[in-house]
């Protein structure tokens, strides 16, 4: 069998920087093993399938697909930067005549459209929630030790804990920040929290971001993730709540880095916008 194979970096417009996924058109019905088979085999913190619907869909020419994100160690939910690189195959490598693409996943319908040299992808809006400090002392000192912590919320739609450090802290602090996130798994004893985001307030006046992250998923084999669309879905209801904004520029400040535009909409969700750079085109062979 081969299935065409491809790798994307997201919320970038410069190859090895922003967060890769690998993307996998799918012709035929695949062996459910062999979905997570494949995510192991590609070690990137994603690994997306498209699949078609029904007979005499096209990728090129159909507007709606189904879509399941797998990291090396299980399938996920929701995946923000690998619906943008999968978005991506279809616009810029398929050719797809469409506007709009929709994506028929474990999150509901994801909508993905471009806009100039962006994609924009039609994401939930996930609320977070004051979360009791004993409760999770242990992880936040496994992530950040004595640092000054100003305020921590949790999301039970997404199972992340949201740590926001003291807006005293610059970028850099965020940046240079040792974390073994490996640590975590023990340090965790709620059982609930599945991925831990990072966050400081930037300096938005002019042109600055709003704020940064960093994300970290060690339950779901992901130390930490380089962009992360489905975190800044949480993010972007927070820091709309505390900056009293709806339009907001954000960076995941990682190793790799990138950035994300985000707009609140009227509806209750968001739109994350990114750009991508596709750097492998190929075949799996089995």
């Amino acid at each position: 069998m081969q299935i065409p194979i491809f790798t994307v970096d997201a919320f970038t417009n410069r190859p090895f920087s922003g967060n890769p996924a690998a993307v996998c058109l799918l012709e035929n019905d695949l062996d459910e093993d062999l979905h997570q088979k494949i995510a192991t085999e590609m070690n990137l913190s994603e690994t997306a399938f498209i699949r078609k619907l029904k007979p005499g869909d096209d990728f090129t020419k159909s507007s709606c697909f189904g879509l399941r994100w797998f990291t090396p160690a299980n399938e996920v939910p929701l995946c923000g930067h690998a619906t943008l690189a999968s978005a991506a195959v279809l616009f810029h490598v398929q050719k797809n005549t469409n506007s709009v693409l929709t994506f028929v996943t474990l999150s509901g319908e994801l909508k993905a459209r471009q806009v100039k040299d962006h994609i924009v992808l039609d994401l939930p809006l996930y609320t977070a929630y004051p979360q009791e400090l004993k409760e999770v002392e242990e992880l936040i000192k496994a992530a950040v030790g004595d640092m000054i912590v100003q305020d921590v919320r949790y999301s039970p739609d997404t199972k992340n804990l949201l740590v926001r450090l003291s807006d005293t802290y610059e970028r850099s602090v965020l940046e240079d920040l040792k974390v073994s996130a490996q640590r975590f798994l023990s340090a965790e004893k709620t059982g609930k929290v599945k991925g831990l985001i990072l966050t400081v307030k930037g300096n938005s006046s002019g042109k600055g971001h709003d704020f940064y992250s960093r994300y970290f998923a060690p339950w779901y084999g992901v130390l930490e993730d380089p962009v992360t669309g489905s975190a800044h879905a949480v993010l972007s209801s927070y820091w709309s709540e505390q900056l009293g904004k709806k339009e907001m520029l954000a960076f995941q400040c990682s190793r790799r880095g990138g950035e994300l535009k985000i707009s609140l909409r009227s509806d209750g969700r968001v739109d994350i916008a990114g750009q991508t750079a596709i750097v492998l085109k190929g075949n799996l062979i089995f």
